[in-house]
C-alpha cells in the first residue's frame, strides 16, 4: 500500500491546488516574468496547477495509470529523486531552451518522467511488454517534436500542450533512474 503513497500526496496537492480556481492557478503556475522576479516556487508549483477540473483528471487519471505500470520499479526514496531530478530538468528546460514560453501548468511532463525512468528502471529485465512501451514512448516523443500535440490532446485538456514539457520530463526521468541505477549496482557489487 506504501508504494501508492507518492501518486496519493501528489494527487492531493494538485486537487488543493485546483480547488482554488484561476486564482490559484495563477499564483502558483510556472510564469516566466514572475519567476524572474523572485517567485521562485513557481518552479515547483506549476507542475501542480492544472487549466481546470478536466485538465486536471486527465492527468490524475495517466499519474495513477503510469504508477500502475511502473510504480513497482524503483523503491518510494528513488522515485522521490526521480520526481525531483524530472521537475528540476523540466523547469531547466522550459526556462533555458524554451525562451518564448510565458507559463505553463499540469502533470504531464513529470508523468513522461515518471513513465521513462520506470522504463529504464525495468529494461534491463528483457521483458517484451517494456520495450514495446519504451517504443511508443520513443514514437510518441517524436511525433510530438516533429508535428505538435497528439490530435485532440489540446481540445481534451482545454488547453495548449507544451510539448517540450514532455520531451525534457522524459529525459530527465531516464537520466535520473539510469542514475539509480548504476548507483544501486555499484553499491551491492563492493
Amino acid at each position: 500500500m506504501a508504494v501508492w503513497l507518492l501518486p496519493t500526496i501528489i494527487s492531493g496537492i494538485a486537487v488543493i491546488v485546483a480547488c482554488f480556481g484561476e486564482s490559484g492557478r495563477e499564483a502558483l503556475s510556472f510564469f516566466r516574468p514572475a519567476i524572474a522576479q523572485g517567485e521562485f516556487w513557481r518552479l515547483a508549483t506549476g507542475h501542480l496547477a492544472h487549466l481546470g477540473w478536466s485538465h486536471l483528471v486527465l492527468n490524475l487519471a495517466g499519474l495513477f495509470l503510469v504508477w500502475y505500470i511502473v510504480g513497482a520499479a524503483f523503491e518510494w526514496r528513488h522515485w522521490l529523486i526521480i520526481i525531483v531530478v524530472t521537475v528540476a530538468g523540466m523547469d531547466i528546460g522550459l526556462w533555458y531552451f524554451e525562451p518564448q514560453l510565458l507559463w505553463y501548468v499540469g502533470l504531464s511532463g513529470l508523468l513522461h518522467g515518471l513513465l521513462a525512468a520506470g522504463i529504464v528502471g525495468a529494461f534491463r529485465s528483457g521483458r517484451i511488454e517494456v520495450r514495446i512501451l519504451a517504443a511508443l514512448l520513443a514514437a510518441k516523443l517524436v511525433y510530438e517534436q516533429l508535428f505538435g500535440p497528439l490530435p485532440g490532446s489540446e481540445h481534451t485538456s482545454g488547453g495548449p500542450v507544451i510539448v517540450a514539457s514532455h520531451a525534457y520530463g522524459a529525459v530527465s526521468g531516464a537520466i535520473a533512474a539510469a542514475l539509480i541505477r548504476i548507483r544501486v549496482r555499484a553499491r551491492r557489487s563492493i
